[in-house]
């Protein structure tokens, strides 16, 4: 491999940022004045009309009858945890690979986070490995669609149904994936959804949604997330303050009629990449993301994987050449300090910890330009002594 001193320049582009928000904000500046006008003139900045618009729309959008926002992705996966009742003794099942909320809001109530490795190309939890973790005390499992695609529902249901376990979807970065031809937050009992700004429908700030078709389990997640308060001033339980402000559903009701076309966007962008790297034989260097079958995966990432301890060289290669990337993630939650006393009670995970040293993110955004992505492949090409043409004919005629 190489590290010559050669940028993005020679296709044309200066630098590749990991994602560019305002790029894509910037366009609906004028539909975002006007919804935040609206609000401003109403007074309602929690529970307004746009709250109950989203409400809707996230609902519908995810084949589910109710929508409950809230005010973060961290907060949704939480108060699904509050509604199913667990509670000091019980044990979810959830990915180490993920975000620290799959786990967190199980051990903020006391319960325990039981770690089960994932599928190898998919990064999601392995279903065959769920059955070996369930015990007694197992109170729900956590599936989560890892990087825009769908884990395997079909599966891990059948398993959740043999215990009587329920299940809650962690769908934080998968709004609009399908798995055989059901969305993200229809295949459980509910659905958890992010709105950070990172997202693929990203707000101007935190904000979540959770999503069901159980109007039982709706109306205890809604008195939940307000105090468990109901009538006002009266409380029926012991809930947390968790409410979607209206301005930030006005933002995301501007952003979600285009919600389909980004989504378009960002497969095609995916599909590119794909071939680009054939066209390079970076295919036979490196291991591509896949979409299962049966999935219609929304790309909130484009991970690669880079063996042979790689990994880090090259994203400092790329930094260099100011093209931006990430690592999702670094350290798997049964590595992280905060959960030190649980790893003698810990399965081996070794497709989570071979992941963690291996993955890299590369730009995947809706905006991002084949100019920008024949960048981002050609300086991965040069970093393995690759030197390949990927300019466009219309480049070659030009220069």
């Amino acid at each position: 491999m190489t590290t010559a001193n050669k940028g993005p320049a020679s296709t044309g582009v200066s630098q590749v940022p990991l994602l560019d928000i305002g790029r894509g904000n910037a366009p609906l500046k004028e539909e975002f004045m006007a919804a935040f006008e609206s609000v401003l003139d109403s007074g309602r900045f929690l529970f307004g009309p746009d709250v109950f618009q989203l409400e809707e729309t996230c609902a519908s959008a995810s084949q589910t009858k109710f929508g409950i926002g809230c005010a973060s992705g961290s907060d949704a996966l939480l108060l699904a945890m509050m509604a199913l009742e667990i509670g000091p003794g019980d044990e979810v099942l959830v990915p180490s690979f993920t975000f620290f909320a799959t786990a967190s809001c199980v051990w903020r109530l006391g319960a325990k986070p039981v770690f089960v490795d994932i599928e190898p190309t998919s990064y999601n939890i392995d279903p065959t490995r769920l059955q070996e973790q369930i015990t007694p005390n197992t109170k729900a499992i956590i599936p989560v669609h890892l990087f825009g695609q769908c884990a395997n529902m079909t599966e891990i249901n059948k398993i959740a149904q043999m215990h009587n376990i329920p299940v809650i979807e962690d769908a934080a970065q998968a709004i609009l994936a399908e798995h055989n031809g059901q969305r993200a937050g229809s295949m459980s009992l509910a659905g958890c959804i992010s709105f950070y700004p990172t997202k693929n429908l990203g707000g101007m700030g935190d904000g979540g949604m959770l999503v069901t078709s159980d109007e039982t389990f709706a109306n205890k997640l809604k008195l939940l997330r307000g105090h468990g308060m109901e009538p006002r001033y009266y409380h029926q339980v012991v809930g947390i303050n968790s409410r979607l402000d209206t301005l930030q559903a006005a933002a995301l009701n501007v952003k979600m009629k285009h919600m389909a076309n980004w989504t378009a966007m960002r497969r095609e962008n995916a599909q590119k990449y794909t071939q680009l790297f054939a066209h390079c034989g970076l295919d036979l260097v490196l291991s591509l993301p896949t979409e299962e079958t049966g999935n219609h995966h929304v790309w909130n990432q484009y991970t690669i994987r880079v063996p042979r301890g790689g990994r880090d060289q090259l994203r400092k290669h790329l930094a260099d050449h100011k093209i931006g990337s990430e690592i999702y993630y670094p350290v798997p939650l049964h590595q992280q300090q905060c959960f030190a006393g649980l790893k003698e009670e810990l399965a081996p995970l070794p497709e989570t910890e071979k992941a963690a040293e291996e993955v890299l993110a590369l730009p995947i955004f809706p905006e991002l330009t084949d100019a920008e992505q024949r960048a981002v492949v050609s300086s991965i090409a040069r970093f393995y002594g690759i030197e390949a043409n990927l300019d466009t004919p219309a480049q070659r005629k030009s220069a």
